[in-house]
């Protein structure tokens, strides 16, 4: 019987490489497909993308399998780039990420991993896939600190069926063990962090690039005018550095000292950005969101319940209840308001390990009683 067919993502950094290297130890045929997304400044100090291929290439030679590298940049810039640009234009804050796996590397790379004559597609991504009966079910890492399933919520049936995620089980610091074990080149190489495919690189100076801007007035949430921002696009809700209030007098506290200002709206049809001051001032508080573009696991919406969201990567699970309105649309209802809850970006549903979905947030509401 012949050895099945793997396509694996590898990316030259250290999972993707360890999620190779395991994938030929339990006995697959593997083959390595390093992904050139981004064409754009290739050659500036923030797209490492030559770099890149050379460790992906030199990992693929040191644990014994092929690779070859496939240029997705116009299916990128089509799919993904021109929608993270049209959200910021409308004042709202994209997860490319999450429009980069289901576009992408779910969807171009795992058409053209077929193509190669491939029986699955793996990742480094931190997440699981389980069978349950005749579904496929999205489950997080075990490594929570690392889980990436918020990430990965957009994936459907057709896609989880046929996709492997070899670190789902292990903790990041076991990947950084087998690297070094086995001398892999990059074994050091720092995580990459910043957009999906377009890197580190300073975000404003990027965006103006692409971007029409247009300064408008700062007010607080009195009304009164205390400065211009230099295009909505440029902030995010519940931001603190960056906004350009560092001298302006603050209100004081009892004790003399005074709070953080903070992105509290935008208010795209005036071209006004409010700021407000205090951690827990009640325009940074949202009791309820509303979401569309709604993307399900399982194919259909979830019964309304009780269960958990994240609003946001790297938040804990909070309590929420779902009421599904229509096909694409639902919204939730927290047990306990929840800090800065953001337009654009992505609320992902669980319940327990199990990623059941999400959806993009519209708009959400504060606590009742406070305006």
């Amino acid at each position: 019987m012949s050895k099945k067919k793997v396509v694996i993502g590898m990316s030259g950094g250290v999972d993707s490489s360890v999620a190779a290297w395991m994938l030929k130890e339990q006995g697959y045929d593997v083959v390595g497909l390093f992904m050139k997304n981004w064409e754009d400044d290739d050659d500036s100090e923030y797209c490492s993308t030559r770099q890149d291929w050379i460790d992906a290439a030199s990992v693929a030679d040191v644990i014994g399998v092929d690779i070859e590298a496939v240029n997705f940049a116009s299916e990128y810039k089509d799919r993904v780039f021109a929608d993270f640009l049209r959200e910021y234009q409308a004042g709202r804050t994209p997860n490319p990420d999450v429009l980069c796996n289901a576009e992408i590397k779910f969807k171009a790379f795992l058409d053209h991993a077929m193509h190669l004559g491939a029986d699955l597609i793996a990742t480094g991504h931190y997440a699981r896939v389980r069978q349950n009966g005749d579904k496929f079910e999205l489950l997080k890492a075990v490594d929570h600190t690392k889980d990436q399933s918020y990430f990965l919520h957009r994936l459907n049936q057709a896609q989880l069926s046929k996709t492997l995620f070899p670190l789902g089980e292990i903790p990041k610091t076991e990947v950084r063990q087998i690297a070094e074990k086995l001398k892999l080149p990059n074994a050091a190489k720092k995580d990459s962090t910043g957009i999906c495919f377009i890197g580190e690189r300073p975000f404003r100076e990027f965006l103006n690039r692409y971007l029409s801007y247009k300064p408008g007035p700062m007010k607080t949430d009195d009304g009164k005018t205390v400065g211009e921002h230099v295009g909505l696009s440029f902030y995010t809700l519940g931001q603190r550095k960056g906004i350009g209030v560092g001298g302006m007098k603050a209100y004081k506290n009892p004790d003399g000292s005074s709070d953080a200002w903070y992105v509290a709206r935008k208010d795209v049809a005036s071209n006004t950005l409010y700021i407000v001051q205090g951690h827990e001032h009640p325009w940074l508080l949202s009791s309820d969101l509303r979401a569309d573009q709604a993307s399900w696991i399982a194919g259909e919406a979830p019964s309304p319940r009780a269960m958990a969201a994240k609003t946001r990567y790297r938040q804990a699970d909070v309590a929420c209840e779902i009421a599904p309105e229509g096909d694409s649309d639902f919204a939730l209802k927290f047990m306990d308001a929840q800090w800065a809850v953001t337009p654009g970006q992505s609320a992902v549903l669980y319940d327990g390990d199990v990623c059941l979905g999400g959806g993009i947030i519209d708009s959400s509401t504060f606590p009742r009683g406070q305006v």
